[in-house]
């Protein structure tokens, strides 16, 4: 599968995190090798927050139209699923193949009031299930499983991420990403543990591309940040105009 191939370069994958068809094509003329939705910037902009407030065909409309809207290869942000249950998660999975989606991530977190981190072993049966029902049917997506334990355990993070790459890795994920994961010596470390591709993300102190490529990272997230600081700019244009009580800054 070409998407897996691009996991193997000699630099990481940098994914170009879109939201609509307008930064979809901007990506594709950056010359991006690949795209990721981002959830949390759509939820913004149907006015949910982040941790599957909107329904799944809200999130399969957004990536209908950006699927029409490119030749780039698209992962699919897809929380937690969308459901507990493998067989919804699993129709939720092909739903999106048959959109021309090439790969998801899923997240081992649920929001329920407030964020917190799924049993590991239940987690890792359930990707078991999704995995063997994928394979039955001949659908080929590539499954990025997101941890979440650098966002939300204070204590023994390093062991417990280990622990669940492990279990994650023999379910069949095909990649591990780790948001929030910043010093250099948690990387090398992570990235030494398995022989999965290593995804990390945008983070105010993650190091540049080059060091990340040094530590052995596969692929660059980044997240919502650009999105957000996108809207800031917003603000801040239209604060000028008002202050200046002319367009002509915009110009």
């Amino acid at each position: 599968m070409e998407f897996k191939n691009l996991h193997n370069q000699d630099k990481p994958l940098l994914i170009g995190n879109v939201w609509d068809v307008p930064s979809t094509k901007t990506a594709e003329k950056l010359n991006f090798q690949a795209i990721g939705t981002s959830s949390s910037a759509i939820a913004t902009l149907l006015g949910y927050n982040d941790g599957e407030e909107m329904d799944f065909s809200e999130l399969e409309y957004f990536v209908k139209r950006i699927a029409l809207n490119t030749n780039l290869p698209l992962s699919v942000d897809l929380e937690s699923g969308y459901s507990r249950k493998p067989k919804e998660i699993v129709n939720h999975i092909k739903r999106l193949s048959e959109l021309g989606v090439v790969a998801i991530n899923i997240e081992d977190s649920i929001v329920n009031e407030k964020r917190i981190l799924l049993d590991a072993h239940d987690f890792a049966k359930t990707l078991t299930e999704i995995k063997e029902q994928l394979a039955k049917e001949s659908i080929d997506v590539f499954l990025n499983v997101r941890t979440d334990t650098f966002i939300l355990l204070k204590e023994n993070i390093i062991a417990e991420t280990k622990k669940r790459i492990q279990l994650y890795q023999n379910a069949g994920a095909n990649g591990i990403f780790i948001p929030c994961i910043q010093k250099e010596n948690d990387i090398k470390t992570i990235v030494d543990s398995t022989n999965l591709p290593i995804n990390v993300m945008c983070m105010p102190n993650l190091p540049d591309f080059e060091a990340l490529k040094k530590l052995g990272v596969k692929r660059i997230s980044m997240g919502n940040f650009l999105f957000d600081k996108m809207y800031d700019k917003f603000e801040k244009t239209i604060q000028t105009v008002l202050n200046q009580n002319s367009f002509k800054s915009i110009f």
